[in-house]
């Protein structure tokens, strides 16, 4: 009779112990099938943020670099880069903020290249901005954007940020990685010289 029992026992323990792993196997395989559908999630929305500002980033790159060429690298570069991390992303509204930053950092990496440039080779000559470039960010602002270029690295970055994406302060702050007081002491250091600069060539 306790034979019996026990073995009753033991293959009520064991089939409970195959559900147990049964469960937890489809626990492990529902999580992973939220995993791959939240990366899915991820790409669609990076494709879409590509679409919708791809073009806009590229113009912003264009402001800081001065070639369009260099933008385009800049600008794709941000987007394989962020591609690279997608497993990472959680949330869809943080990847706006993100590629900006990226693409204002490697901008500050490519003229960080172009000063040492010089001093390694002695043949480098900044660019020169193309009819291409120009009817990229539009002939009226030309003169504008050639004005920008004249700025310091920080200054011109905070007024592309401000002027042309229109972003709030806490946002510039953000993107370039200072306090919200340096933002403003640039942008408004940023604009008296580019109203002097355009004032003498008037």
């Amino acid at each position: 009779m306790e034979d019996a029992v026990e073995d009753t026992a033991g293959a009520w323990q064991r089939e409970a112990a195959g559900e147990a792993a049964g469960e937890a196997a489809g626990e492990a395989a529902k999580d992973t099938a939220r995993e791959e559908t939240r990366v899915a999630e991820a790409k669609l929305a990076l494709v879409t943020l590509f679409r919708e500002h791809q073009l806009s980033l590229t113009r912003t790159a264009l402001m800081i670099v001065g070639d369009r060429p260099t933008a385009e690298d800049v600008v794709q570069d941000a987007f394989v880069e962020m591609h690279r991390r997608i497993d990472r992303i959680t949330d869809h509204d943080r990847m706006l903020p993100y590629v900006r930053a990226a693409v204002v950092n490697r901008c500050r990496s490519v003229l960080r290249r172009r000063r040492l440039a010089p001093r390694l080779w002695r043949t480098y000559e900044p660019p020169v901005w193309s009819a291409e470039s120009a009817a990229l960010i539009g002939e009226d602002r030309a003169a504008v954007f050639h004005a920008l270029r004249r700025l310091p690295e920080r200054q011109r970055e905070a007024l592309v940020l401000r002027y042309y994406l229109d972003l709030d302060e806490p946002e510039i702050a953000e993107v370039m990685g200072i306090s919200r007081s340096t933002v403003r002491s640039a942008t408004s250091r940023a604009l008296a010289a580019l109203a002097r600069d355009l004032g003498e060539e008037s």
